[in-house]
């Protein structure tokens, strides 16, 4: 196998197939330098919707095939545990244990694994056998609450939220802080990652604002939910924009750029009374021009302020392309490895595997050379 490149390199970790956050993570790992191995069924599950070649999140991983119901294959799975430093699996509770290889089997195996377990509800708990995707995740958790305007329902980016920041993301960290610990312990452990515990989580700063008192639980009356200066607003053309003019100083320049700075109702921005009026002055305002007459004015300045895009706009915007955040691989547009790093950069993104194509290398690699 090729060296790879990025932080990670040298890092092997064994992904059983699944979707969702589960293979976010590993996609990650993967971006970074590490060399992800997916655990793919023989025959694809009917009821998982198959991406194939957009299957952006197997980009750079390599792919075995088995059969989970085949004391073989599972052997052979066995093998590969033993000489990996991490393992994630995005199963319901119990599963992996009634393939075989749940955390004592493969702890057992290699004392210093790290298992990554996904999963919306937990290991344990009332709900941890529950079906669920990410919108009730966050809607349990109370990441979803502030969400959407005052009096109609909650609205979350898909995945986003949930799958991707309360799941994949705390199941990455939790692997490579257990990684760190293992190399200096040498002992595994698992490491159980659910949405509803990273998501509330990650509530923590909207608590502390909270507890301040800027944040309270009636939607639509605090700092970053509705403030007419925090919002987005439909333009002539039909296109939104966004402002952020959190702090006074950057309100004042706003009120600046939209001529209203001698207009005595915007003078005190931040009671909670008045924004209603004043958001609805602002729709009024951001609809007589167009998005783009509105970049011109506000775009690049300190007022807080950026277009809302869709990712084919975002990646041809002139900061996205200057940065490269956005490229197109194979006809199929991807967003570049994050974060960056300056002694150790990544590569570009991997291709996406075959399912299977790489069980020989793999097996070649990890085990015969062991």
């Amino acid at each position: 196998m090729t060296s790879r490149k990025g932080p990670l390199s040298g890092l092997r970790v064994l992904e059983i197939a699944g979707i969702g956050p589960a293979p976010f993570c590993g996609m990650l790992l993967a971006d970074l330098g590490a060399d992800v191995v997916v655990v793919d069924r023989r025959e694809p599950n009917p009821e998982n919707i198959a991406l194939g070649k957009a299957a952006i999140t197997s980009r750079g991983k390599r792919s075995i095939a088995v059969d989970l119901k085949s004391a073989e294959d599972v052997a052979t799975v066995l093998d590969l545990v033993e000489n990996c430093d991490a393992l994630i699996e995005g199963m319901r509770p119990g599963v992996m244990e009634r393939l075989g290889l749940g955390p004592e089997t493969c702890l057992g195996r290699n004392p210093r694994l790290v298992y990554g377990r996904m999963t919306g509800w937990g290991q344990e708990g009332p709900l941890a056998h529950a079906a669920g995707h990410d919108l009730n995740y966050v809607a349990l958790s109370g990441a979803l609450w502030y969400s959407g305007e005052p009096g109609e329902p909650p609205l979350s980016p898909p995945t986003l939220v949930g799958d991707i920041g309360g799941g994949a993301l705390y199941l990455a960290v939790g692997i490579l802080a257990a990684v760190m610990n293992a190399r200096e312990s040498g002992k595994g452990q698992v490491v159980d990652a659910a949405i509803v515990d990273g998501s509330a989580h990650m509530m923590n700063l909207i608590l502390s604002l909270k507890a301040a008192g800027q944040f309270v639980s009636t939607r639509g009356e605090s700092i970053l939910d509705g403030p007419h200066w925090y919002s987005t607003y439909r333009c002539a053309d039909g296109r939104f924009v966004s402002l952020g003019a959190l702090e006074p100083k950057f309100y004042r320049l706003l009120r600046e750029k939209l001529g209203l700075a001698d207009d005595p109702e915007f003078a005190n921005g931040y009671d909670a009374k008045a924004w209603p009026e004043l958001r609805r002055r602002l729709a009024e305002l951001f609809a007589m021009r167009s998005s783009g007459e509105w970049c011109a004015l506000l775009e690049g300045t300190d007022v807080c302020f950026a277009p809302v895009l869709d990712p084919d706009e975002a990646a041809r915007h002139p900061h996205m392309a200057a940065r490269g955040v956005y490229r197109e691989i194979d006809g199929a547009l991807q967003a570049a490895p994050a974060p960056r790093f300056s002694a150790t950069p990544t590569a570009d993104p991997g291709p996406i595997p075959r399912t299977g194509t790489d069980t020989d290398s793999v097996l070649r690699d990890w085990v015969e050379k062991a």
